[in-house]
């Protein structure tokens, strides 16, 4: 993988990670808390979030198999990502601008914002299909993300008192060797009742069919029955702290412009 301006302050173990964060806590980044948090779908797990002076991408991709239908997400970003060096997690060839790079476990800092890598199982085999993924944990104007990346494996007791409560989980609801299926995914949500819930890695038009094992995004909204969904007409949604739901999880699903 090219080596861009990587941001790395220290490699820290999972539990000098953890005994950091309870200690200074998440709100006290006061940098991170003002404005509106822009989140913007590129197609499977790849998003752009805006807001509090950043700009960072998750997980570009190559287009290929399930990803054939999308565009290439090459969009200006200052910070870079990635959840698995598989090509549909780690394509990051292409981009202006020498934005910064982060793939491994730790924990960072990034133009104020702290950032942290939680290494988990990409595969239901303890990591030995598929390996590593990383998970990452941040807040941004106000707003606490945690974006799983393509995830089938369980996240632990130590993984969950890292991440506490999140505000917006992104979660792979598709199912297939490297992704959690719905029933996987609705008993993550469980787990880490986030306030709002964008759903990725799952079946669409953009697929190889035969090339492509995930299942479409209903199968994931049909197990979690009860829980409120919004659909947009949009592929961006804006989220501040005022607008999360005060209790329970809503589900947000964003819309890939197709014909763009």
């Amino acid at each position: 993988m090219k080596r861009r301006q990587l941001l790395r302050y220290g490699k820290t173990s999972l539990l000098a990670a953890l005994a950091t964060g309870l200690a200074s806590g998440w709100n006290s980044y006061q940098a991170q808390t003002a404005g509106t948090l822009s989140v913007q779908w590129l197609g499977h797990t790849c998003f752009l979030f805006a807001g509090g002076g950043a700009r960072i991408l998750v997980n570009p991709f190559r287009p290929i198999g399930c990803t054939a239908g999308y565009r290439p997400p090459k969009v200006q970003a200052d910070l870079i990502l990635i959840g698995s060096r598989l090509l549909d997690e780690g394509a990051i060839d292409g981009f202006s601008g020498n934005p910064g790079l982060l793939y491994e476990p730790g924990s960072y800092q990034f133009n104020g914002l702290r950032i942290q890598g939680i290494r988990t199982q990409k595969d239901r085999q303890g990591g030995r299909r598929f390996g590593m993924n990383v998970a990452w944990l941040w807040q941004q104007a106000g707003v606490k993300i945690l974006h799983l990346g393509g995830l089938a494996g369980p996240i632990g007791i130590e993984e969950q008192i890292l991440i506490g409560r999140p505000d917006l989980v992104l979660i792979p609801v598709g199912g297939g060797p490297k992704a959690y299926t719905p029933a996987e995914a609705k008993q993550t949500l469980q787990i880490l009742k986030p306030r709002m819930v964008i759903p990725t890695h799952f079946k669409t038009q953009a697929a190889d069919p035969a090339a492509c094992d995930l299942v479409p995004l209903d199968e994931f909204l049909a197990v979690m029955e009860g829980t409120p969904v919004r659909r947009l007409n949009n592929d961006t949604i804006s989220i501040s702290p005022a607008n999360l739901p005060q209790s329970g999880s809503a589900i947000e699903i964003l819309s890939y412009r197709f014909g763009g």
